[in-house]
């Protein structure tokens, strides 16, 4: 049985898509094996059980100190950022009915690199207001392609290709600034632009943390407007959907998804675009699938990471370069579909 419905005693019915259920409890489970492994990780390591141990406060000291002050602040950045991208890709590639319509391809983290950007190679600003700046050019960018695809409405391939022309010139302007850059902050702002959980804290955590509080209660709340739009404006508008208010609202909810997951972790390649891809493969099941994506982009960025510190011998990568490849081989593959299908 794929759905079934269930009532509780205040007369409140749902359906529940048992597969899809299913897959979300187990990415959670896997995120949650993976967190306890890659908090174990180190020049340091420590085991699963000591891990657990530690979290529930029964730790020795020092591995108190390692865990709860070093690892386990990285940890969540990581989860928070994979869930982020995850959720705000499923949003784009929904909205755009294109599974190319991701804030990759769209330049949105491109966006948010320029503003954070130019605060490290103008202002030479401190941590916070590099955040402050990603999340400005993030929203500067994602408003710019909002009003050039804009055409008695948004849509499809019209968004995407939108999208492509103001990466590749927002990527030129990154370029610019990297040229006009001191060392030191030319060299700071590499590393920045590589996509990194490297040296995170609580003080990345707790803004992420925040925002995502109000962003995915916001945007579930809207998932049945939004799988709606999915038969398209016509329908949606029949069935009393505000279809332009509500399309305007998950994307400026993507936008900062995507914004500040950018400013915590730098541009973090194709997460966004696989993570909703992998997720529907998984349920099988039609419709945005919000939730699996989130979870699945969480696992994603997890698992990217621990390879990232252990797949390749005594050199440490930065996550985005694993993302990267990953990524790159998965928008090859899809780019070859798409192609085969008739659809580009």
């Amino acid at each position: 049985m794929r759905t079934r419905s269930v009532r509780t005693r205040g007369g409140l019915s749902l359906r529940l898509d048992v597969r899809a259920s299913a897959v979300v409890v187990g990415l959670l489970l896997a995120a949650l094996g993976a967190s306890i492994v890659l908090i174990g990780t180190g020049d340091f390591p420590i085991g699963a059980g000591d891990v657990l141990k530690t979290l529930l406060g029964d730790g020795e000291a020092g591995q108190e100190f390692i865990v709860r002050e070093l690892r386990l602040p990285r940890v969540l950045v990581g989860l928070l950022v994979g869930a982020a991208l995850g959720l705000g890709g499923a949003l784009f590639q929904t909205v755009s009915r294109n599974p190319l319509g991701s804030p990759d391809v769209l330049g949105l983290g491109q966006g948010a690199t320029a503003g954070a950007l130019v605060m490290i190679v103008l202002f030479s600003g401190s941590a916070a207001a590099v955040t402050v700046g990603a999340l400005a050019g993030g929203l500067a960018t994602g408003f710019a392609i909002y009003l050039l695809a804009w055409k008695r409405g948004v849509h499809g391939y019209r968004l995407v290709l939108v999208g492509v022309g103001v990466s590749a010139i927002v990527t030129a302007v990154n370029g610019y600034l990297i040229t006009k850059a001191d060392l030191v902050d030319a060299a700071r702002a590499v590393v920045w632009m590589t996509g990194s959980l490297s040296g995170r804290d609580w003080t990345q955590v707790w803004p992420l943390l925040g925002l995502s509080a109000v962003l995915v209660p916001l945007v579930l709340g809207n998932a049945r407007a939004l799988r709606m739009m999915e038969m398209g404006d016509d329908v949606s508008y029949a069935l009393g959907v505000r279809v332009e208010r509500v399309r305007l609202l998950l994307m400026v909810a993507a936008v900062l998804l995507t914004a500040s997951a950018t400013a915590a972790a730098g541009p973090v390649g194709f997460v966004a675009l696989t993570a909703p891809q992998l997720a529907r493969r998984l349920t099988r099941s039609p419709g945005p699938n919000l939730v699996p994506s989130l979870c699945m982009g969480a696992t994603l960025l997890i698992v990217a990471d621990w390879a990232s510190q252990r797949a390749f011998g005594a050199d440490q990568l930065p996550v985005g370069v694993v993302t990267g490849i990953l990524g790159g081989v998965y928008l090859l593959w899809l780019l070859v579909m798409e192609r085969r299908a008739g659809r580009i």
